[in-house]
């Protein structure tokens, strides 16, 4: 078994040790997160950080990174109070991926990367068209994190997904919606029907489903 500890990673070339923390927790949610700013300009950005925190009342969380220098989806969801987010089709992860470039102040990430934008029951964050499962969220709130970084809590107010994708269980058929997973900062991955297990119980070794 490989060795690493934080002195070796602290010693790591930048690129590397970028590449290697990032896929440390493995695969990873695939999102675009929907804004708009104050002019209505709509923004697009891909996101792997969103994660469950409640379901009663449901909560979602996503971190973003500091903001030393512009964070256009920060500042217009801080903004609005407002944003959406959106699975990556599979079939997309490259228009996805390419979100991430810096793209010049009053360019919208949805035209320049083949999204179409779509506002919904008078919903302020545009929602992808081409997302199989998209997810309105209001800001409730900010925390934080020692290294300059953001946990923006929140709460899910509409979620709109094509039928196929939702079991009688509420559990969610995410191969037959075509969501991809990511990987480091740049492996985007198409994935299997999941091997379902029954709720555990000590003493009661679950069955496969």
């Amino acid at each position: 078994m490989h060795h690493i500890d934080a002195a070796d990673i602290k010693g790591f070339d930048k690129i590397f040790r970028l590449n290697f923390v990032n896929g440390l927790p493995g695969f990873k949610s695939a999102n675009l997160v929907g804004t708009a700013a104050p002019d209505g300009l709509p923004n697009l950005a891909i996101f792997s950080s969103a994660i469950h925190l409640g379901s009663d009342p449901p909560l979602l969380g996503i971190v973003t990174r500091p903001a030393a220098v512009p964070r256009h989806t920060y500042q217009n969801l801080k903004s609005s109070g407002c944003y959406t987010l959106n699975h990556v089709p599979v079939a997309l992860a490259a228009q996805a991926h390419y979100t991430s470039a810096d793209f010049a102040p009053g360019v919208s990430e949805f035209g320049a990367c083949g999204f179409q934008p779509v506002y919904r029951d008078g919903f302020p964050a545009p929602y992808v068209a081409e997302s199989s499962l998209s997810i309105g969220l209001r800001l409730l709130e900010e925390h934080a994190i020692s290294n300059g970084t953001v946990l923006l809590v929140g709460a899910v107010e509409h979620v709109y997904l094509r039928e196929e994708g939702l079991r009688p269980d509420g559990t969610l058929e995410l191969v037959a919606l075509g969501t991809a997973a990511v990987s480091g900062l740049d492996g985007y991955h198409a994935v299997q029907p999941p091997t379902r297990f029954g709720y555990a119980r000590p003493g009661q070794f679950p069955a496969v489903q």
